[in-house]
């Protein structure tokens, strides 16, 4: 990979059998979404090719890759609770145990407004369920180019909002917590903060959203193209931007925020690692996991 500014230090050693992880790490084709699962391994949604069916979730273990679910179409956001992996799926959710075992935990049917493109998940505050994001329409974003309208034009005022927040419990039970709005166009990353409160970024417009108040609050600045959003225990915020191939920390009190990686093709839905000092970041075009220091 070419032109990788890192403002972050990322180790160039590949997994070993035997050793500690370490990181980049090739995963696959087009991976997503990357978390902790069984004895303190990661697992990495990957989308693979445009065929249905022909995705997968990997296993990333001192031993290696190796492919520990096959089933989906387009895998997106994944997390870990009650000992089963979640992860979205276009218009459902997957649920697979400690054995690779999956099955369609909840279909497009069981959401209370129809569903378009389920995309990133987190587990609530009380890990009773999760989170999950509907992007709604995500057709009208992008010009011939497949860039993102500038906020300006005629066309982003024609993008329609009809993206909602949803919570499913671990009984499969889908509640609406946050409807439609013109200020949360195409949500995409979705998480909870210190207070247990839901936060969102907005890939089109670039917001990232914290509740205050009971309302969901655009922090300061534009991060268009938000993917992943995440707070650490000191209280800063971290933000990737998909389509700018970008990792922000925002700081908590000033709201400023510092680029800790640019250059990447694709900056994907990262997992936090404070104890560790790192984010896990898929980069989904070039199809490989990387470790971002976030000091």
């Amino acid at each position: 990979m070419k032109n990788l500014v890192f403002s972050a230090f990322i180790m160039l050693t590949m997994c070993q059998p035997g050793a500690e992880i370490e990181f980049p790490v090739n995963v696959g084709e087009r991976p997503e979404s990357i978390t902790k699962g069984f004895n303190g391994n990661y697992y990495v949604t990957v989308m693979g090719g445009k065929e249905a069916g022909d995705a997968s979730v990997v296993e990333i273990s001192a031993d290696g890759v190796k492919t520990f679910f096959n089933g989906g179409d387009e895998p997106k956001g994944i997390a870990f609770l009650d000992n089963h992996l979640y992860f979205s799926d276009v218009n459902r959710i997957w649920k697979v145990d400690q054995d690779g075992k999956g099955e369609v935990f909840v279909d497009q049917g069981s959401f209370p407004e129809e569903v378009l493109y389920l995309n990133d998940v987190a587990v609530d505050a009380r890990g009773s369920g999760i989170y999950v994001a509907d992007m709604g329409a995500t057709k009208y974003m992008r010009d011939e180019n497949n860039e993102l309208w500038p906020l300006d034009s005629e066309e982003a005022k024609l993008v329609p909002a009809l993206g909602r927040i949803y919570h499913v419990d671990l009984m499969g039970r889908v509640s609406l917590v946050q409807d439609t709005a013109e200020w949360m166009l195409n949500p995409n990353g979705v998480g909870v903060d210190n207070k247990g409160e839901l936060m969102v970024g907005g890939f089109f417009l670039g917001n990232f959203l914290v509740t205050k108040h009971g309302q969901l609050t655009p922090l300061k600045g534009r991060f268009r193209g938000a993917d992943a959003v995440e707070q650490d225990s000191k209280g800063n915020y971290y933000v990737s931007s998909w389509s700018a191939g970008k990792v922000w920390k925002i700081d908590g009190t000033t709201q400023e925020a510092r680029i800790l990686i640019e250059g990447l093709k694709s900056a994907a839905d990262f997992y936090l690692e404070e104890d560790k000092g790192r984010l896990l970041l898929p980069d989904m075009l070039e199809g490989v996991i990387y470790a971002v220091d976030i000091q």
